[in-house]
């Protein structure tokens, strides 16, 4: 029977305060906190199955509100998500629930986060994101991203930039999102990282695929935090392994 095994952590990091990632599973979320080492859970193929992460905007208040609320709403809504057109109403229902959420409180204005995951269907997959959190395909070929950043390309000499485009609520007024959703076949043997811009700021993305070449789930988990532990773990790091399994 096929299957689908998704590996995950979240860590704060060495400089932030606190936890502002937030990660749904299925119907399982993890916001806000710090995990101490990978965690594995298995689902059967051919349910609906909602993996993301949602990183919540740095410089603005209640980040770890406004993924929270993103992560919990996405855990009530897959099983019900059959495709595109359903993925993307998820999402603007999302970004129209954190504006709600913040109006008339002072101590939220603003708030917002961005969000990258993936719906495993029976025989195809979709990628979603808003923002600069990432989605990659790792193949026998090396790692290809399939998200789309919402963000201008970095300054000369800079490989990163922390400018976001677009998110689930934040500064703008409510607006009807533009989510980016990719539809893909379904294999046995796939596998896709789902990260914060926690991992792939400090940690160039030949250092990601070479992890993840070299090591099995857990264990690649694992060794992808540590690297952006030892880069400094500027930010929070949160990230998911999926893979479709036989």
């Amino acid at each position: 029977m096929a299957y689908i095994a998704v590996t995950a952590l979240s860590h704060v990091g060495l400089v932030r305060e606190h936890n502002e990632d937030s990660l749904v599973i299925g119907p399982w979320t993890l916001c806000g906190t710090t995990t101490r080492s990978p965690q594995t859970l298995l689902f059967p193929l051919g349910r609906p199955l909602v993996v993301a992460v949602a990183d919540g905007l740095g410089g603005q208040p209640a980040g770890e509100v406004a993924s929270e609320l993103v992560v919990r709403r996405l855990a009530l809504l897959g099983p019900s998500l059959d495709g595109a057109l359903a993925v993307e109403d998820a999402l603007n229902l999302c970004n129209r629930a954190v504006h709600s959420a913040a109006d008339g409180r002072p101590d939220l204005t603003a708030m917002g986060t961005t969000v990258a995951g993936v719906l495993v269907l029976e025989d195809s997959l979709l990628s979603f994101n808003v923002g600069d959190s990432k989605v990659f395909h790792v193949t026998a070929g090396g790692l290809r991203q399939v998200s789309v950043d919402d963000s201008p390309p970095p300054e000369p000499g800079r490989r990163t930039t922390s400018v976001v485009t677009q998110t689930l609520g934040g500064s703008r007024a409510e607006h009807v999102l533009t989510p980016h959703v990719v539809n893909l076949p379904l294999s046995t043997g796939d596998r896709y990282l789902l990260c914060s811009d926690g991992l792939t700021d400090p940690v160039p993305e030949e250092a990601i695929d070479e992890v993840l070449r070299v090591h099995e789930d857990s264990k690649a988990a694992y060794e992808l935090w540590k690297a952006a532990i030892e880069a400094g773990g500027p930010d929070n790091i949160t990230l998911a392994l999926v893979r479709i399994g036989a």
